[in-house]
């Protein structure tokens, strides 16, 4: 019998291989061309694994880890090799309890949860079991199973939080991932074998280890981990009150959701928010001298709806705070810099006037009478409107904007008239133990909901700018993360069961040859995890309510 043959199209060059070729064969050749791995490939517009094989006549291009998908999926691989080694090491329920937390900079912090001790030797010991499989090329071996067999499977292995993520899955079956008799199951694609992870580091860290991995930038490179204290102690303690009320993954929360009790979660929650609140509103009282609250975050964190309610807390302390947006200091349009694709860049600090907004909040702080300007974003100039200022004794400015940490900012300034406040959506909820939701893709869902809400945006184009949009975090906030005096978690561990609901269809407009549609795919897929609720029992100032709607501030 004559072997079939498929006729393959990649790189504008067709080639004739055999039934039975994978796709991990078919893009050999390129690999020595990238500078980042080659990890995954999409044919005929569907993402497909390496290891799948050729079925039919098709056009392949490919991912490298400098794109998203491509750096998640080496991420995501690397993760269940550090799995693997520990459940190698130290057995099943060690491995099992495991919980990926959180990331840090490069790292990716595990909390072995007091099962293995995070020490030196460990993670050396760790390291060197995982390069052991590297060096024998392991395989990941991927199967689908029926919803049943797998919970079956999940829970004889100690894994009782797939098997709660499960109960709540519509489809029939689940795709599990084996690496020699260990299982696991992940969100996401997996690369063919452990010899794709050539560059990592593994270092203990406070209640487990840090799984350092290199950037999209760099994929070759892994950067010695630079510590963030601050944000660390954030996250931390947004994990272990999650812990305290039951509420660490999506299985979790379906089954609030369910029980009917979702209502009283909701309220916890917004308390717990609105006494932190209150805590920051003391911290600054106290300070005594305080007349400059500097608010910075990335994108889509809450900063509005986060400075109304500090300013109500303020008041009871008997200030009286006045808000101030950066943005009011931006140069005229003329004189914005330019990006490296020629557009104006409105996120780099010179785009804002720092010398005029220095002399300005200088005057405020000897008492004087100053006009504040107001930016005029249809003529691109700023404008003045009679807005006067003079600062009393209780009188206390709020000022927000993405430079607000960055200590040029506010350089004629004394550091005692200032206090520094970053806010981010840090996600600390999981999908389950061992797939952690990326604090990212929360604030996407809510700029998405809010975008085609507010400016009539459709999720094609916020899905589209959000890569430049990550940049300028990069370059501009995440380096000031720990100047500030406080930070606050806006992330809500219910807001993405409410936000499913918004989300969904503005997705689902993204046609399939577009190319936010593998990004849109993978949010699908995501929100596909949580059960819908309503926002009707939402409070009026939650910050939830900035993105969906019906806030009582001027959001």
């Amino acid at each position: 019998m004559e072997e079939k043959r498929y006729q393959v199209t990649i790189q504008g060059e067709t080639i004739t291989v055999p039934q039975g070729t994978t796709y991990e064969t078919i893009v050999e050749p390129y690999q020595e061309k990238q500078h980042g791995l080659i990890g995954l490939v999409s044919v005929n517009g569907k993402i497909r694994e390496l290891f799948k094989e050729v079925n039919k006549d098709c056009t392949v291009n490919y991912f490298t880890m400098r794109d998203d998908v491509g750096y998640m999926t080496y991420v995501r691989t690397a993760t269940m090799l550090f799995l693997k080694a520990v459940f190698d090491l130290f057995g099943e329920i060690p491995a099992a309890k495991s919980k990926v937390e959180f990331t840090l900079g490069n790292g990716l912090y595990i909390n072995s949860r007091e099962m293995v001790a995070p020490t030196k030797e460990n993670a050396k010991l760790i390291k060197e079991k995982m390069l052991e499989h590297v060096e024998k090329k392991t395989p990941f071996k991927k199967f689908s199973m029926s919803i049943d067999d797998a919970k079956e499977l999940f829970g004889s292995h100690h894994m009782e939080d797939k098997v709660a993520l499960f109960a709540y899955r519509r489809s029939s079956a689940v795709n599990v991932y084996e690496m020699e008799g260990y299982f696991d199951y992940f969100y996401g694609y997996m690369l063919p074998n452990a010899g794709y992870v050539k560059h990592f580091d593994i270092i203990p860290y406070e209640h487990g280890f840090m799984l350092l991995l290199p950037s999209k930038k760099f994929p070759e490179i892994v950067q010695p981990f630079q510590e963030k204290k601050k944000l660390f102690r954030t996250l931390e303690a947004a994990t272990e009150w999650g812990q305290k009320i039951g509420m660490e993954t999506v299985g979790d929360l379906n089954n609030q959701i369910c029980n009917g009790s979702l209502s009283e979660l909701i309220l916890v929650q917004e308390a717990e928010q609105e006494r932190t609140i209150g805590e920051i509103a003391k911290q600054i009282v106290e300070r005594g001298n305080v007349k400059f609250i500097m608010i910075a975050g990335p994108s889509s964190s809450g900063k509005t709806s986060f400075s109304h309610r500090l300013s109500i807390q303020l008041r009871t302390l008997g200030k009286v705070p006045h808000p101030i947006a950066l943005d009011d200091y931006f140069v005229d349009r003329e004189f914005t810099p330019l990006d490296e694709e020629g557009n104006y860049n409105f996120e780099c600090l010179e785009a804002i006037d720092i010398k005029k907004f220095n002399e300005d909040m200088t005057q405020l702080l000897k008492g004087e009478c100053i006009e504040l300007p107001t930016f005029n974003f249809k003529i691109g100039k700023r404008e003045y409107r009679g807005n006067y200022k003079q600062l009393g004794a209780d009188d206390i400015l709020v000022i927000e904007g993405i430079h607000g940490l960055n200590p040029k900012m506010s350089y004629a300034l004394p550091d005692e008239s200032k206090f520094k406040i970053y806010i981010s959506a840090l996600t600390t909820i999981n999908v389950d133990d061992h797939n952690r939701i990326p604090t990212t893709d929360g604030r996407l869902l809510r700029r998405m909901i809010r975008d085609a809400r507010t400016r009539g945006s459709d999720a094609r184009r916020t899905i589209g700018m959000w890569k430049s949009v990550r940049r300028g975090e990069e370059e501009n906030i995440f380096p000031f993360q720990e100047e500030a005096d406080a930070m606050f978690n806006s992330a809500l561990i219910y807001e993405l069961a409410v936000i499913k609901q918004y989300a969904e269809p503005l997705l689902f407009q993204i046609p399939k040859d577009a190319p936010e549609y593998y990004e849109a795919k993978r949010l699908l897929k995501f929100l596909d995890y949580f059960l819908n609720v309503t926002s009707e029992s939402l409070p009026n100032n939650s910050i939830c309510r900035e993105f969906v709607g019906g806030s009582c501030f001027n959001v």
